[in-house]
């Protein structure tokens, strides 16, 4: 939760147009502090998120690596060791609407 206070009074500081380049800047720092094979990994997923989804924007979340599409956290890379776990996780939010058909609805609905 502390990682979460510092990134929203970050967030706050800095300009809207600056965000994106401090966010990827913050988020290759955050990559790079992991201890191997996450620090590996997360620069691979982040190379693929880059390519495949260059309209998401790099920022970091409760303190992980995370891409959000209009201010809203599609995906994020949990590491191990931020919850002394066996292993890694890449995880999506209800944001990503992964469910979705061609026409925007929902199987659910």
């Amino acid at each position: 939760m502390k990682e979460r206070a510092q990134e929203l009074k970050a967030a706050a500081r800095r300009s809207p147009r600056a965000d994106e380049a401090d966010g990827e800047s913050a988020l290759l720092a955050k990559i790079a502090e992991m201890s191997e094979p996450d620090r590996t990994m997360g620069k691979r997923l982040h190379a693929v998120v880059k390519a495949s989804a260059p309209a998401l924007s790099p920022r970091l979340w409760y303190g992980m690596p995370a891409y959000a599409k209009d201010g809203k956290v599609v995906c994020f890379f949990q590491s191990a060791q931020k919850f002394k776990t066996r292993y890694s996780t890449f995880g999506f939010s209800d944001a990503a609407n992964l469910d979705e058909d061609a026409c925007g609805r929902s199987p659910t609905r």
